[in-house]
């Protein structure tokens, strides 16, 4: 592997681990918002669905340590990416089977979930593919 090859893919996992950092700070920060912050946080949040909101602010905590372990080039950083994508679609399902039952919701919500899917398939298929994780190859990191 050429020297620029390396480069490319270091800067490349380190990106990738700043947007989970930042999007997993943020949903602690959102999240913790709604569930703490009062009367006023949770009556501006709308019609939220609890077991959705308490599953993305607890995933945010997953976020930024699959951020670390993704920086450090660590192989289970990509199992647990690709954890964090499928509980999230399974949440979103589940919360689609709640809207369909008559449960109020807001559209946001529609919207951040569908974000939260994409970006961490996004995120599990890069760490996957960098660590070999569903090519049982050995990765780095392991």
């Amino acid at each position: 592997m050429n020297t620029q090859r390396i480069k490319t893919s270091f800067v490349a996992t380190l990106l990738v681990a700043t947007v989970a950092l930042v999007f997993g700070l943020a949903t602690i920060a959102s999240g913790g918002r709604v569930l703490f912050g009062g009367e006023a946080a949770r009556s501006a949040a709308g019609n939220y669905v609890p077991f959705v909101l308490w599953f993305n602010f607890l995933a945010g905590f997953a976020y930024v340590v699959a951020a670390a372990g993704l920086a450090a080039r660590q192989a289970w950083a990509a199992r647990l990416a690709l954890f964090i994508a499928v509980a999230t679609a399974v949440t979103f399902l589940v919360f689609g089977l709640f809207v369909l039952t008559g449960t109020p919701f807001e559209m946001r919500t529609v919207a951040a979930m569908t974000l939260r899917t994409a970006l961490w398939s996004g995120i599990a298929w890069f760490a996957c593919r960098r660590s070999g994780t569903l090519h049982g190859k050995s990765g780095e990191g392991r």
